[in-house]
């Protein structure tokens, strides 16, 4: 982890992106996140909330085995939990369209 604070997204973004060079560890956050919206999705179509509980557990539980395994490191969750969840899906949509969505970033 870094000593630095970072007061805006598009600071922390580069740090972000630096703690997910492992591909194992980018490809499971990906894979959390697609299934964070396929649930979403069942839920809307069928109404039952209670798939809500499983949304933490897809999101994060992907990404934490990629972060303790594979890139062995500590999630920037515990220190940033907003800018990180925003990372998650900033990198999925850079990941998804080929396309850098924020200056600097080198996804």
């Amino acid at each position: 982890m870094t000593d630095k604070k970072y007061q805006t997204f598009r600071e922390f973004y580069p740090f972000y992106l630096s703690q997910h060079e492992d591909k194992t560890c980018r490809a499971l956050h990906y894979i959390g996140s697609l299934l964070v919206i396929a649930t979403m999705i069942y839920i809307l179509v069928t109404g039952k909330a209670l798939y809500l509980l499983l949304l933490p557990i897809l999101g994060y539980g992907f990404a934490w085995v990629g972060h303790f395994f594979f890139e062995k490191n500590r999630p920037a969750t515990f220190i940033y939990p907003w800018f990180s969840f925003l990372g998650d899906w900033v990198m999925l949509a850079e990941f998804i369209t080929g396309r850098k969505l924020i200056e600097g970033s080198h996804s």
